[in-house]
């Protein structure tokens, strides 16, 4: 692995975030910054499509981690299953979904998790036309609710 790939998966150094994007509640953007860094995150979600690795990984989650160069803080949100922190450390929802379908659970009941809710809101916040713009448009608008 070469130092500049090498570099590019430690968090640390990351130029957060893209003006008009750091001020949007709940979004992380998925750049190809964040994609640098989650590339071996994502690469081992991906792993979990072969039936033997899943096998493998649910034997022993921290030694099948150790097989893939990730930083400590990627491996202990994938031990503790917080999703937040892995799409924060260049996790893809999509490449994820590995991951959590490996554990028997659907989008809904991650967004859910992700949301801070049951998957029961979720499914009527989405069905009732997701999130209201109001109060939620700026991190600012968070601050002043307190």
């Amino acid at each position: 692995m070469t130092a500049k790939r090498k570099a590019a998966g430690k968090a640390k150094g990351r130029k957060e975030p893209i003006k008009g994007f750091d001020d949007v509640p709940g979004t992380t953007l998925f750049d190809m910054q964040r994609a640098r860094v989650g590339y071996h995150l994502n690469m081992f979600c991906m792993s979990l499509m072969k039936p033997e690795n899943r096998a493998e990984f649910k034997a022993d989650e921290a030694a099948y981690l150790r097989k893939f160069p990730m930083t400590d803080e990627q491996r202990d949100a994938v031990l503790k299953r917080d999703w937040n922190r892995m799409i924060w450390n260049g996790g893809n929802i999509y490449f994820l979904s590995k991951l959590f379908s490996s554990d028997g659970h659907s989008f809904q009941h991650v967004a859910a998790i992700m949301t801070g809710g049951t998957q029961e809101e979720y499914a009527n916040m989405m069905l009732t036309g997701g999130r209201s713009i109001e109060g939620n448009r700026s991190l600012s608008e968070w601050q002043k609710r307190g």
